[in-house]
Parts: structure tokens; sequence; C-alpha cells
């Protein structure tokens, strides 16, 4: 693994109980720090993906049901959903008709890592084992999240709750679960733990799920994981993740974050794609590029990364060639707490450059942070810790007001609408 690091459980332990624009507040103390004229979604408005993106996400806006559906991929800060999940408020909460169903998400618990806080998935994780695709040792079946869980023992609960410490106005609900598992062995029976609540439940042995669909809106549900035979030698069942479902439309946000994963890593998960069939995206975030660069000057081969950035887009457009796939250039950071790392800039130039060739969009944060060596000055900021890598909570706010702000700038221009105006809306959106 090219960057072995769990998220502070500072940054976790310091999240508050509510959310609020902060880039009015902190400009006067922090604006020094902030490029803002770089704040921009960069050939947005150019691009006829975002154009039809950006339609999609007003007519919700203007009040009418339609389905959106946002992935945003990468390491260790997706993995924590702090920023991405602020992000994933504000889309969810500008009117009646925008929380669509909470989707996929993954119980990090039961793999002995870090969960973001908006939903819970309890077991005795004593029982389960975690694997993750950036993890060299680990060697197991990965889907769409980059991570599994392993139970190996007789009998087991598994409680399910799809709303935690998350800060949308009205609660997510699920007339629909699926679980994601290695659908190849049939070592275990895997059953809600109260019947009455089904209705149906089938297997597709494709995506590697079992659905249940129940009798009536749940936002919590029992599960019991029983093995089928106690001779059986070696009995394994494999979690890959969870969906939360219902029919509702509006704006669905999935985050898929590994800590130290890149790409590299990711191409281990070689279930990846098949699952990503299951959705067709209307915009995919990439924010995976910080472990591909935590190396050595010397030894980062940009060709390579070069190459799997490409693979990497050309999977999205597999799942859905119309959609609208926003690079972004990873934030400035220091190479064993030491020195700029200046494989961030070797990596920025690629990014903007397959942004030309594939007519997408790029966010790029590097730039927008003041560019090499500028994460000290954010670290002594406080906004950052020392490893110059991660964020502080504020970090973290500021970080997704800034794409928030960026966001609107392009869709308010693509859809003709006053950015000021649109811009306030959320602005107001404090929860």
């Amino acid at each position: 693994m090219k960057l072995k690091f769990l998220i502070l459980i500072l940054i976790i332990s310091t999240q508050t109980r509510a959310q609020h624009y902060v880039l009015d507040s902190i400009t006067p103390k922090y604006g020094h720090l902030i490029n803002f004229e770089a704040n921009t979604f960069q050939n947005a408005i150019e691009s006829p993906y975002f154009q039809n993106f950006f339609t999609k996400l007003d007519s919700v806006y203007q009040g009418k049901k339609k389905k959106v559906h946002i992935f945003h991929i990468g390491g260790s800060h997706i993995q924590a959903d702090i920023y991405s999940n602020k992000i994933r408020t504000y889309l969810q909460n500008y009117n009646d008709v925008a929380l669509a169903q909470r989707g996929f998400v993954f119980p990090y618990h039961l793999a002995h890592t870090n969960n973001p806080l908006n939903y819970r998935i309890e077991a005795d994780k004593s029982k389960w084992q975690g694997y993750r695709c950036s993890v060299k040792k680990d060697s197991v079946a990965w889907g769409l999240s980059g991570v599994s869980a392993a139970f190996r023992g007789v009998e087991e609960k598994i409680y399910v709750k799809s709303n935690y410490r998350n800060y949308t106005k009205k609660p997510y609900t699920f007339n629909k679960l699926r679980v994601f598992y290695n659908t190849w062995m049939e070592d275990y029976d895997l059953k809600i733990s109260d019947s009455t609540l089904v209705e149906s439940d089938t297997i597709n042995y494709t995506g590697m799920y079992k659905e249940y669909r129940f009798t009536k809106t749940l936002d919590s549900v029992a599960l019991h994981l029983k093995v089928k035979d106690t001779t059986c030698v070696s009995p394994e069942f494999l979690m890959m993740g969870m969906e939360f479902m219902n029919d509702d439309s509006g704006v669905e946000y999935t985050s898929i974050g590994v800590n130290g994963a890149s790409f590299a890593w990711y191409k281990r998960s070689v279930y990846f794609e098949n699952q990503l069939q299951l959705y067709k995206p209307d915009m995919f975030i990439i924010s995976v590029g910080t472990n591909d660069a935590y190396v050595p000057e010397a030894d980062f081969d940009a060709e390579e990364f070069r190459a799997y950035y490409e693979d990497f887009i050309k999977m999205i457009q597999r799942a859905n060639p119309d959609c609208a796939i926003l690079l972004t250039v990873p934030n400035d950071d220091y190479y064993q707490k030491r020195i700029p790392n200046p494989n961030t800039v070797v990596q920025q130039q690629i990014i903007l450059e397959l942004t030309q060739k594939y007519n997408m969009a790029v966010w790029d944060l590097f730039s927008i942070m003041g560019g090499l060596g500028s994460s000290n000055n954010w670290y002594k900021a406080k906004l950052m810790p020392r490893d110059r890598i991660h964020f502080t909570q504020l970090g973290y706010s500021i970080k997704a007001d800034l794409f928030l702000k960026a966001m609107v700038d392009a869709w308010a221009k693509s859809t003709n609408q006053d950015r000021r105006e649109l811009l306030m809306h959320f602005k107001n959106l404090d929860e």
C-alpha cells in the first residue's frame, strides 16, 4: 500500500450537530488562504454532459419529481463522509422533492474501520474480519465499496439503521433493502428477523445481492444470519455492502471511500464495474489521487497514473455514456510530514489534460488551496491536522462550501439563472 492511514479520530469526534454555510463568515480570517478565482468547475459550461446534468438538477430545484444520481469516489476523505455528506445534505434539502433514497452504503464498523456518522449497521464486530482493497496483504472478493467484511461463525444478528447522526430535514426511509455479498457461496441463510415485514425476497447472482421488499416503509430493520450446516468446513459470508431503497424521486448521493485507496488498489475490486452497471449515474465525482502520489518523487509514474485515470473514466462511461464526470485535483499535502509533495503538480497537469480530452469538468482543489506547499498554511490556520493530508472539521466544512459554490456557479450559468440568488437559497438551508 502506498499510503497507510486511518482518518484521524479528532476529525470525526469534533463533528457537530449542525451544518452551516461558512464561507462568508470565515473569509475575513481565512480568505487569504483561498484562491477564490480558481474555485470553478472548469469546462463545465462547454461540456454537453454537464449541461444535461444541470438541467436535471434544475428540474428537481423547480419542484419536479425527477431522479438524479451522483456518485463520489475517493480515499479516506470520502470514507469519513464529512465534506461529501455536507454536499449531500445541501442537495437533498433544497425543497420537498429533493430527498431521494439513501442508497448504497457499507457497514465499515464490521470491517473494523471508521464508519460515517449518518447511518448505522451494527453487529458483534468481534465475529467479523475486515478487508480493504488498499491493504496489500488482504485478498478477498471486493465489489463497488472496495471493502468487504467476512463472517465465518455460526449465527449473527445485524441491526440496520438508515438514520443515525444525519442532517436531513426528513429521515431516510426504505421499502426495499439490498444486501451485497458472495452469492456464489450458499453457506448461510440470510433472513429478515421479523418475517411479517417481508413481502418478497429475491437473489440476483449477477449483481451479487439479495433484495428484500417490505410490506411497509421502514427506517430500521434486523437481519438474521445463520450457517446452514454446522458441519460445513470453512463457511464464509462476505458482506460487500447494502442499499437502502425506495421509490422517491430527488437527488441520491452515493459516496464510496476506502482509507488509503488509489487507482491501483481500486483495480483489485474485480466486481466494481459489475456492480456499477446496476446504476446509471448522472454525475460521477472522481476524488482519487492522493494515495497514488504519496511516494518519493522519483517513484511516481506519471504515465501509469494517466492510464489508470483514463481506464476509470472509460469504465464510468460504459455504465452511462452520457454521465457528467467531474475530475478533481487532489489537495496539496506534505510527504511524510516533511516536504510539499511535488507529485501533485504532475497530477494536476494530467487531470487538466484529461478534462479536455474527454470533454468533462475539473475542480482544482490544489490551485484553490494555493498550490504547492499551501497545506502548511492551512495547517498553521488549524484547517488541517499535522499530517497536512486531511482536514479538520472546519477545513472539511470550508471544502464542502467551496465545492457547492463552484457547482452553483456552473449550474446557474448553464441554466441561465441568477447565481447569487441560487447560492443564497443554499445558504439559507442551515440546520
